[in-house]
């Protein structure tokens, strides 16, 4: 059982715990590597437009605003919000790491 929501980024990441020199125990998230996008399947690709944002493409694109970190994992930005801020930008709109693409791709 997951801590994390079934759509969030971090439901495959393990938890850690790290014993203090006391004795106590502090748990903690396993650090989460970005998959190359270049191992996820491509579903399609969108031509970014003037004002767009990833949580709206997200829940237009993919159905779920808090999704937007799959368009952040096939694109590999250094800030997010820099793949929507040039319009004409392609992006690529991916299935998320370990799931297969569309059967017609």
């Amino acid at each position: 059982m997951s801590t994390f929501a079934p759509n969030s980024r971090y439901v495959s990441t393990g938890i850690k715990t790290f014993v203090l020199p006391d004795g106590r125990e502090v748990n903690y998230l396993q650090r989460r590597f970005p998959p190359l996008p270049e191992t996820l399947a491509l579903i399609g690709t969108y031509a970014v437009l003037a004002g767009d944002r990833l949580d709206n493409l997200a829940a237009q694109l993919i159905g779920d605003p808090e999704l937007f970190w799959r368009i952040c994992d096939g694109n590999r930005p250094l800030r997010p919000a820099a793949l929507t801020e040039t319009p004409g930008r392609i992006l690529a709109i991916t299935a998320a790491q370990g799931m297969p693409g569309p059967s017609n791709a």
